[in-house]
């Protein structure tokens, strides 16, 4: 079966990779794993709009029934609202059945522990273990009264849309948002606590229709909101992807901010505060240089995490860092929660906006990036590509001609079939030419397309 989870929990094409029936195993085995001998503890379940959400929800839900665990399920729910429930609620875990920015015919189980953050490595590598070797046998089954029972609770987000709410004040009042739902799991969620505060909405791809959740639109698709920003007038723009724990922002000019500058908009205005302990932020590899540029002059340190936002959190834990976060807006603000939520980073990006009574591309104007080039070659198989002779050659050629002047990382990622070549530095030209490069070579070597 091979290693079952990536560096976001268990992804597959749905039916295909991912089936029922494995999900039923991943549900028996966490039941065992995360609720050990504990009579009727609960876990607590969301998933996103996608049409196989449904299929792996009722066999995910069988599988932890059948292991003695209480299942309530919050229907279609934002990753970063059920962490906030679990953390914050009567549940030993929490379960999110979303692939996040991924295409629709794709989906995911990830798992997050009581304290709202996701598993360790050594508890996913035992549910592994147990999916792998579990042999059911009607002796080894609870009965009767034993059995977990099934509920479904949608009103239990209103407590995460109350935490929210909590956190910003009067002054975003009549603010102008144009919000791209990404047709995912905050397609109303998000929109309508926003509302809920004052701020006047504007939704594009807010339908919910699970056929089209990512397709050309939210996080990873930005376009679409950068023209509809310009066309409104809005102060500011927010592109959720399908699960709702990352965010994109667009300015009042129709201009990206992604999360390197979202943390540099932090940094720069909680530097010397409580908000700011130890006046360190966690980026991850991908973090543009001039990110840390833009934080030194403040006295804020930038630590870089290997990409994935369990490893942004693991180092924000261990260096006691409370704001870290990626380039693509997966943005963790641990004083609200322990994963990354779009909605929380959006509303705390607005309160700077109104608290200094200047314009989001001023904001983010603090920061002035390096030229940076990522290009994901699509390949049969990413496992052992370290090891190609040719491929290690290509990379000491990149190495060698950014020495000194701007750097280069060359990764698989945890959860597609793809290897990303990232090159930044002050020549644009050269970084570009480094990266075609290494590319080029990756797609000769692996089989696949750029």
């Amino acid at each position: 079966m091979g290693r079952l989870f990536g560096t976001d929990g268990v992804r597959g094409r749905a039916n295909a990779t991912l089936t029922p029936e494995l999900a039923l195993r991943l549900g028996r085995a966490a039941g065992i794993a995360l609720a050990g001998e504990s009579s009727h503890s609960a876990m607590i379940i969301g998933r996103d709009t996608r049409v196989s959400g449904d299929m792996l929800e009722a066999a995910l839900a069988a599988g932890l029934c059948s292991s003695g665990v209480d299942v309530v399920s919050c229907g279609v729910c934002t990753t970063p609202a059920v962490a906030y429930l679990t953390r914050n609620g009567p549940f030993v875990a929490g379960i999110v059945i979303s692939a996040s920015h991924n295409p629709p015919p794709e989906n995911g189980i990830k798992f997050f522990g009581h304290n709202g953050a996701k598993l360790p490595d050594a508890t996913e590598s035992m549910i592994e273990t147990l999916v792998i070797g579990l042999q059911v046998s009607p002796d080894s089954q609870p009965r009767s009264e034993r059995i977990g029972r099934y509920s479904f609770q949608p009103g239990l987000a209103n407590s995460y849309a109350d935490h929210c709410r909590n956190i910003a004040s009067a002054g975003i009042a009549g603010m102008r948002i144009v919000v791209d739902g990404a047709n995912g799991a905050g397609h109303r969620l998000n929109p309508g606590i926003l509302e809920s505060l004052g701020v006047i909405v504007t939704r594009i791809h807010c339908e919910g229709e699970g056929e089209r959740i990512n397709d050309g639109c939210g996080s990873t698709h930005p376009r679409s909101l950068q023209q509809a920003l310009v066309e409104h007038r809005a102060d500011l723009g927010a592109a959720f992807d399908g699960d709702g724990d990352r965010v994109i922002l667009v300015d009042e000019k129709g201009r990206i901010v992604d999360g390197d500058h979202m943390l540099a908009i932090f940094g720069t205005h909680w530097a010397d505060t409580d908000r700011l302990p130890g006046n360190v932020i966690v980026g991850t590899v991908m973090s543009n240089l001039g990110l840390e540029d833009c934080l030194r002059p403040r006295g804020v340190r930038l630590e870089r995490a290997s990409v994935g936002d369990r490893y942004v959190a693991e180092l924000m834990r261990q260096t006691g860092a409370e704001v870290g976060g990626e380039k693509s807006g997966h943005i963790i603000l641990s004083r609200h929660g322990a994963t990354g939520d779009g909605l929380v980073t959006t509303l705390e990006i607005m309160e700077i906006m109104a608290r200094t009574d200047r314009p989001l591309s001023d904001l983010a104007g603090t920061m002035t990036e390096y030229p940076q080039l990522l290009v994901a070659v699509r390949v049969s198989s990413r496992e052992g590509w370290e090891r190609n002779p040719d491929i290690a050659q290509a990379i000491s050629r990149g190495e060698r001609a950014l020495e000194g002047t701007g750097r280069l990382l060359v990764r698989a990622s945890g959860t597609e079939s793809v290897i990303r070549v990232m090159a930044e530095g002050r020549d644009e030209r050269l970084v570009r030419s480094v990266v075609e490069d290494i590319a080029g070579v990756v797609e000769t070597a692996l089989g696949g397309t750029v």
